[in-house]
């Protein structure tokens, strides 16, 4: 049987513990991240497990491995994303899916004081063109890759972050204007809506969609919409909160919540156009005969959207009806075309929030005073109103031109 160490006193002393002989002090030996014998010293034993009791504390949470620089990209990432406490949920939750589908346990595991710019760059290039992501995708992983090196940089874990500049060499290769999203055509909108009305199996699809179309909502501030939120006699809706989803818990299982709109500028109120009057009153006209959504959300009730089993709608198989009729329209619109010996009106693939671009597009098409579409599209900077409105009038050029001629008639 083992004889328990102890110190002069009797005091029995845990393992790596000793009291020196030579001068009765005590010692707390261990090995650090590097494998390297370590000491700690004190006069008395209740001191001594004091410095071990703090020495465990960095061990658990990582921090003998991070200031030693044996620390991963995922070991840093952990601790940056632990020090964004006021983070919205749903935005937490969507940088933890990202980071753990792209970055953890691939790229993640190189250790972060051994990653240079170099790295970076390829890592991109691979996510492009291996793994198919699209421009805006990779900006989302960069915007949580760099703060990730710079709190390493703050940290003088390491002396510069090798992150600045990778995404400005990516843009300028990729091309300005790649990964922007695309208006539908006037032809094509009223194609894909003509469509989904008089179609026996998607025309219940109708409402939801010609509500995108008609307000510009983004789809979680659609869904979001409860009874209490539309003035049918002002025909106004008001938009204060949208529904959103996000993981919960280590099965990442995802449930319905409430929250403010992604920024300030999306708490707004939009006019509401006779065709969406006539969707909504659909809608309460349905429900009034099916039953109307039952679902409480974070004591939030009448929900104007519900499926066939009574709960609010997701995004997801929203975009997934989108699909689903744009394929089934194209089909159908290849063989009509060989018949009648003309080109096809294609549909692209497109989605939800497409259908709030296509909606912003139109806006500029018809107004051109910028605070007003801002206003009513929710967007924080007007800079993103701007990008639209020069994409939106510049398909109109020519046909401004052509006026001009015909209105000067000076030549």
């Amino acid at each position: 049987m083992a004889v328990s160490r102890k110190d002069f006193r009797g005091r029995v002393l845990r393992k790596g513990e000793v009291q020196r002989s030579s001068d009765k002090k005590y010692m707390y030996t261990y090995t650090d991240p590097l494998g390297k014998r370590k000491y700690i010293y004190a006069n008395d034993l209740i001191t001594l497990r004091e410095k071990e009791k703090q020495l465990i504390k960095k061990q658990l949470d990582g921090l003998d491995i991070y200031v030693s620089g044996r620390a991963t990209i995922d070991n840093t990432f952990d601790r940056y994303i632990s020090t964004k406490f006021d983070l919205k949920e749903t935005t937490k939750s969507n940088y933890m899916y990202m980071y753990d589908r792209y970055v953890r346990n691939s790229f993640g595991r190189k250790k972060i004081a051994e990653v240079n710019y170099s790295d970076i760059l390829q890592y991109y290039y691979y996510l492009l063109k291996e793994k198919k992501l699209g421009i805006n995708t990779l900006g989302v992983i960069h915007t949580l890759l760099r703060p990730t090196f710079q709190l390493a940089v703050r940290d003088n874990i390491i002396y510069k972050n090798p992150a600045d500049g990778v995404m400005k060499e990516i843009s300028r290769k990729a091309g300005k204007n790649k990964g922007i999203r695309h208006a539908l055509t006037i032809e094509q909108q009223r194609a894909f809506m003509d469509y989904t009305a008089n179609h026996p199996v998607y025309c219940h699809w109708w409402a939801i969609f010609t509500i995108l179309l008609g307000t510009g909502c983004r789809v979680g501030e659609a869904t979001g919409l409860r009874w209490e939120d539309l003035d049918f006699e002002k025909r106004l809706i008001s938009i204060n909160h949208e529904l959103v989803y996000y993981a919960i818990g280590a099965k990442r299982k995802s449930e319905a919540h409430i929250s403010l709109p992604k920024t300030e500028a999306g708490i707004r109120v939009i006019p509401m156009m006779d065709i969406v009057y006539d969707a909504f009153q659909l809608l309460y006209e349905e429900q009034e005969e099916n039953g109307f959504n039952t679902e409480i959300i974070d004591g939030m009730s009448g929900f104007v959207f519900c499926n066939r089993y009574g709960k609010t709608l997701k995004g997801g198989p929203i975009n997934k009806a989108i699909k689903r009729v744009t394929n089934s329209y194209n089909n159908e619109e290849i063989i009509n075309a060989k018949k009648e010996n003309r080109e096809p009106l294609i549909l692209p693939d497109f989605s939800c929030h497409h259908l709030r671009h296509t909606f912003c597009t139109r806006l500029c098409e018809n107004e051109s005073n910028l605070k007003v579409i801002q206003t009513i599209m929710g967007h924080k900077n007007i800079e993103t109103t701007m990008d639209i409105y020069a994409e939106a009038t510049g398909t109109k050029l020519q046909e401004t031109m052509e006026m001009l001629s015909i209105k000067l008639d000076v030549f």
